[in-house]
Parts: C-alpha cells; structure tokens; sequence
C-alpha cells in the first residue's frame, strides 16, 4: 500500500501561482511514477504532470510552460509549481502513484484525496 498526502491547494488569482505537494509513505518501491491530475465539475480527471524515476516528465498541452512538475527522493515528495494561473486551471487535483515499464502500467494505482485549486478572474 502506498499513501498520499497532498498539501498547497487554495484560491488564487488569475496570474498568480500555487504549488502543489504530495508526499507518498509506504510501501514506496513499489511505485516509479508520480503525477498530479486535475477533475473540473462535470468532466473527466485528465493528466496534468508526471514524472517518471530518472526525471523524465510529461506535461498536457495545456500546461506546457505554466506548470512544473519536480520531486524530491529524499522526501518521496512531489511537487506541482503552477504559474500564470488561469480561471480553466480551477478544478480538483489528485496526487497519483504508479509503477510504469514503458507506458505500460504494472500494479496497483494510487490517490490521494485531492486538494482543490480556485483561480479567479
């Protein structure tokens, strides 16, 4: 079992900036990759960031430039840095923990419990 504990959420204006933490305990080998998602009312939980052991990282178009998904290994700690927010930034992220050969996923995936992020115009 891996836990994840997700902390830096709030309200913020459009512009401004947030970072977001995650923090994973457990059983930790178990685990490769961590990523944030984002789930808006009424749509679908989408990919945000991920990185992969190694630093390789992974952006969705939308966030390309904006957001900057770092870690760190001593801490098993995640972490979101999300500039120049914007009002369609506002939605519900999740902290996820996975184990990934390739783009295959093997195991179990893990969630936090989400922490909310509101961008204002």
């Amino acid at each position: 079992q891996v836990q994840l504990v997700e902390s830096g959420g709030g309200l913020v204006q459009a512009g401004g900036s947030l970072r977001l933490s995650c923090t994973a305990s457990g059983s930790i080998f178990s685990i490769n990759t961590m990523a944030w998602y984002r789930q808006a009312p009424g749509q679908q939980r989408e990919l945000v960031a991920e990185i992969t052991t190694g630093d390789s990282t992974n952006y969705a178009d939308s966030v390309k430039g904006r957001f900057t998904i770092s870690e760190d290994n001593a801490k098993n700690t995640v972490f979101l840095q999300m500039n120049s927010l914007k009002p369609e930034d506002t939605a519900a992220y999740y902290c996820n923990a996975h184990k990934k050969v390739g783009r295959l996923v093997i195991g179990r995936t893990y969630w936090g419990q989400g922490t909310q992020v509101t961008v204002s115009s």
